[in-house]
C-alpha cells in the first residue's frame, strides 16, 4: 500500500501515461472511491505499476473498466485527469468499450439479478433427487410432480426474466420487452413449432417459419431486447406524444416478434446449439482434458467476469440433453478455491485474516467464491494458484468417470454435488466426489507445506506517517437500520480487503441514511447520489456507500437531503433511496460504512450484533 497522495496532478499524469496516453482512453468516470477508466487496450504491467503509485490503494479490472481505487481524494485526481484529456466526450460513464467488454458486462447485468432465483430452484431439484433416492417411486407421486414443475418454472420461463433485466440494461420499456418475449412462450407457438417439426409447413408473409421453440432459451430473448432498444430509440422522436403510449408497444410487437420468429430466433438458437455441440465434442473426445482446462481456468474467468458468457452453453446443454458436464467440472474448480481459503485459515497466524478466510470459506460452500478469491487467495497469490492446480487435477480424475449434472445449478459448488446423482450413472457422483476431495484438500496440504505467502505481501495495510490519535473512547452509532455484515462479505475487493479502511457493512431494511454524529458533509456525488462523505466533530471521517457499483445509477434511485459543506446533527436525514429500483437494476444493496482515517486510530472494535438500529453502536474507537 502506498502513502497518501502528495501531488494529485502528478498522479493523474502518471496514471494517464501508464494507460497509454489520451489516444488509448475510451472513457473516464469516477465514483465515491475510485477512478474508472475504459481503455482500448491495457498496456502490459500497467495495473501493477499504477497499484504501486503513491496514493493508489489498489487496481481492479471489472466490467470492462480499469478501476483505480484511490479513496476520498478521488475527486481531485479525477479533476486533474480529465483536464489532461482534450476530448471532452471521453468523460462519459455510459460510453462504449470493446465488444468483448460489452458482452461480459451485458451477461453480468442480465443474469446477476435473478441468479439466486435459479439457484433456489436448482436446490429444490437437488432435494427431489435425494428424496427419490431414499424413497423409490416418489417421482411418480403427485407431490413430487407439483414440486418438480415449481422447480422448473424459472428455467421454463427464463426469457421473461431476461426480458426484465435486459430491458433495464439496454434502457428500453420493460413491459414491451416482456410482452414480446411472452409471445415467444405462447402455447400456440409451441403447437405450431411441433407441427413444423413433424413435417408440416407454416409461413409468415410467405416466408417459412422454423421449428425453434423458446422455453429455457437465453440468446433469442437477449437479442430481441437488444434490437428492441434500437427500435424504441428510433421511434421515440418520431411518434407524437398523444399517440406514443399506444402505438409504441403496437409497432414494437408487430415488428420484433415476427422478426425474432423469422430471423433472430433461429440464428441465435442455432448458434447456441452449435457452441454446445462443439463443447460436448471435446467432452466426448477427451473428458479428462475438459476437466483439466475448466478446473484450472474457471476461476480465472470469474476474476475477469467472463464466466457469465458460459451460461448459455450450460442452459443449452440442459435443454437439449437434460444433462451438462460443464457444471460437474465447474463445481470442482469452485471447491479448489474453497479449499485454498480453508488451508489459509488453518495456516495463518493473523486473527484478522482468520476471520476473513473462514468467512470466505463458508460463503464458498454456497458456490460464491468472490470473497475467497479477492479477500484471500488472489491477494496472496499462492493460495489461488494452489486452488487452480488442485482443481485441474481433480477435473482430470473426474473426467475418467464422465460426470454430468442432471439439474441446473447457477451457483455450482459443494452443496450442489447432489445434482450429479443419477441411478443410471452413479459414476457421475463418484467422479465429481473424488475430484472435489482432491480440489478441497490438495490446497490445504500445499499451503501447510509451502505457506500462505503472507510474508511477501503488504497485507493491504495503509502505510502512513500520520501520528495515531490518542483518545479515551469514541462511539459511532449506525446511520441506518438493517443487518450488519463484515466487510469480507462485501462483493467488492476494495471494500472486502479493507483497502479503504476499517468498517462494517449493513444490508438495509429501510431506505434512509441518517447522520450518526454531529459533523460536516465533505463529499457528495451529484450524478448518482449513491454515497456521502462525513467529517464528524469527534475527528472520525466516514464514507457511507449505498450499494455496490451503484455509481452507474442515475435515474433518481437516490435523493440527497443535504448539500456539500453543510453542517449536520445526529439524526439528520442524509440520503433516501429506492431499494426496489436498485435491486431491479441488478445492484446489491449492501452498504459499506468505512472509517476513512482508520490509520489515525489504534483500536477499532466492530459490533457483533446482527441486527442494528439507529441508536446501536457499530464502532467503538479506543486508544
Amino acid at each position: 500500500m502506498s502513502s497518501k497522495i502528495r501531488d494529485y496532478n502528478k498522479l493523474a499524469v502518471d496514471i494517464l501515461n501508464e494507460l497509454g496516453g489520451e489516444d488509448n482512453i475510451v472513457t473516464v468516470a469516477r465514483c465515491a472511491t475510485r477512478l474508472r477508466v475504459v481503455t482500448q487496450s491495457t498496456p502490459e504491467n500497467a495495473k501493477e505499476t499504477i497499484a504501486n503509485f503513491s496514493g493508489v490503494i489498489t487496481v481492479v479490472e471489472k466490467g470492462g473498466q480499469i478501476q483505480i481505487v484511490i479513496g476520498t481524494n478521488v475527486d481531485k485526481v479525477y479533476n486533474a485527469f480529465t483536464q489532461l484529456l482534450k476530448s471532452g466526450n471521453k468523460v462519459d460513464v455510459n460510453s462504449k468499450s470493446s465488444i468483448l467488454n460489452r458482452v461480459i458486462a451485458t451477461m453480468s447485468a442480465v443474469f446477476a439479478p435473478f441468479v439466486y432465483v435459479l439457484a433456489g430452484a436448482g436446490i429444490l431439484q437437488g432435494i427431489l433427487i435425494l428424496i427419490n433416492l431414499a424413497f423409490p417411486g416418489f417421482d411418480k407421486t403427485s407431490t413430487c410432480q407439483v414440486f418438480s414443475f415449481i422447480s422448473w418454472a424459472p428455467f421454463t420461463f427464463l426469457p421473461i426474466f431476461i426480458a426484465i433485466t435486459a430491458s433495464q440494461h439496454f434502457r428500453c420499456n420493460i413491459y414491451i420487452a416482456v410482452a414480446c418475449c411472452a409471445a415467444l412462450l405462447s402455447p400456440t407457438w409451441a403447437e405450431i413449432a411441433k407441427f413444423i417439426k413433424e413435417g408440416g409447413t407454416f409461413d409468415l408473409f410467405g416466408l417459412p417459419l422454423s421449428e425453434t421453440t423458446y422455453m429455457s432459451t437465453v440468446l433469442p430473448p437477449l437479442f430481441l431486447v437488444w434490437l428492441l432498444s434500437y427500435l424504441e430509440r428510433f421511434l421515440e422522436p418520431r411518434l407524437h406524444s398523444i399517440i406514443k403510449p399506444l402505438f409504441m408497444p403496437f409497432i414494437c410487437l408487430v415488428i420484433m416478434v415476427p422478426l425474432t420468429l423469422l430471423v433472430v430466433g433461429p440464428l441465435t438458437a442455432g448458434a447456441a446449439r452449435y457452441i454446445s455441440i462443439g463443447y460436448n465434442y471435446l467432452v466426448d473426445f477427451a473428458p479428462w482434458l475438459a476437466g483439466a482446462i475448466i478446473g484450472a481456468f474457471w476461476q480465472v474467468l470469474v476474476i475477469f467476469g467472463v464466466h457469465w458468457g458460459i451460461t448459455p452453453i450450460v442452459l443449452e446443454n440442459m435443454k437439449l440433453n437434460g444433462q451438462d458436464s460443464f457444471q460437474a467440472y465447474q463445481t470442482i474448480a469452485v471447491i479448489g478455491q474453497v479449499g485454498a481459503a480453508l488451508g489459509f485459515y488453518i495456516k495463518t497466524r493473523s486473527s484478522e485474516m482468520k476471520g476473513v478466510s473462514i468467512s470466505a470459506f463458508v460463503t464458498g460452500l454456497f458456490g460464491i467464491t468472490e470473497p475467497a478469491i479477492y479477500g484471500v487467495n488472489l491477494r496472496f497469490k499462492k493460495p489461488f494458484i494452489y486452488g487452480c492446480a488442485c482443481a485441474s487435477i481433480g477435473g482430470i480424475v473426474a473426467g475418467f468417470f464422465t460426470p454430468y449434472f442432471y439439474a441446473y445449478a447457477p451457483l455450482a459448488g459443494p452443496l450442489t454435488i447432489v445434482n450429479t446423482i443419477n441411478p443410471e450413472h452413479y459414476n457421475s457422483v463418484i467422479g465429481v466426489s473424488i475430484g472435489s476431495l482432491i480440489a478441497l484438500f490438495g490446497p490445504v496440504i500445499l499451503i501447510q507445506i509451502f505457506g500462505t505467502n503472507e510474508n511477501n505481501q503488504n497485507n493491504g495495510k495503509i502505510e502512513n506517517d500520520t501520528p495515531k490519535i490518542v483518545l479515551d473512547k469514541i462511539n459511532i452509532t449506525s446511520p441506518m437500520i438493517g443487518k450488519a455484515l463484515p466487510l469480507s462479505e462485501v462483493p467488492d475487493p476494495a471494500f472486502a480487503q479493507k483497502l479503504m479502511g476499517e468498517g462494517i457493512a449493513i444490508e438495509p431494511t429501510e431506505n434512509h441514511i441518517y447522520a450518526p454524529y454531529n459533523g460536516k458533509v465533505t463529499a457528495v456525488f451529484e450524478s448518482s447520489k449513491h454515497a456521502i462523505g462525513l467529517s464528524l466533530d469527534n475527528g472520525v471521517e466516514l464514507l457511507i456507500h449505498v450499494g455496490i457499483d451503484t455509481v452507474n445509477l442515475t435515474n433518481n434511485e437516490f435523493s440527497y437531503h443535504v448539500s456539500m459543506g453543510q453542517q449536520v446533527k445526529t439524526g439528520d436525514l442524509l440520503i433516501s433511496f429506492d431499494p426496489q429500483a436498485i435491486k431491479q437494476a441488478g445492484y446489491p444493496l449492501i452498504t459499506p460504512i468505512i472509517i476513512v482515517n482508520t490509520d489515525q486510530y489504534q483500536l477499532i472494535t466492530l459490533t457483533e450484533n446482527k441486527d442494528v438500529n439507529l441508536d446501536d453502536i457499530i464502532f467503538e474507537i479506543k486508544q
